[in-house]
């Protein structure tokens, strides 16, 4: 497989481009009630359920380091409410999800983005 090296990037459609740094290394949108299943993703392998509003994401191609960024939202019957991460790892992610009153909660549809530099 050949590699390419850029600086920049700028989709067909697009006005403007972008650092290739700014591109999300790793995403995914799933379903964390009952069966977890991914929906859709990019650099995930895999989902581990652990326990009520609890997931471990699992990264394809490991981060350079810990230090990289997590985002994550989620929804319930059209409520989207808060979600925290924690222990990143240079292969997974956990991701928690708390409802309003700060307690574990599973819902319909949740999302991660990790933004980093892949090893």
């Amino acid at each position: 497989m050949s590699t390419i090296v850029i600086s920049n990037i700028k989709a067909t459609g697009e006005t403007a481009s972008r650092a290739v740094s700014g591109v999300a290394a790793a995403w995914v949108n799933f379903n964390g009630t009952g069966t977890i299943a991914v929906r859709d993703s990019m650099n995930v392998t895999s989902l581990t359920d652990l326990g009520i509003g609890q997931y471990t994401v699992t990264i394809g191609n490991d981060m350079a380091s810990r230090d990289y960024s997590v985002g994550a939202s989620g929804e319930y019957n059209g409520w989207t409410g808060p979600e925290q991460y924690s222990t990143n790892l240079v292969g997974s992610v956990k991701i928690y999800s708390i409802s309003a009153a700060n307690s574990a909660y599973d819902r319909d549809l949740l999302s991660s983005q990790i933004f980093g530099d892949l090893a």
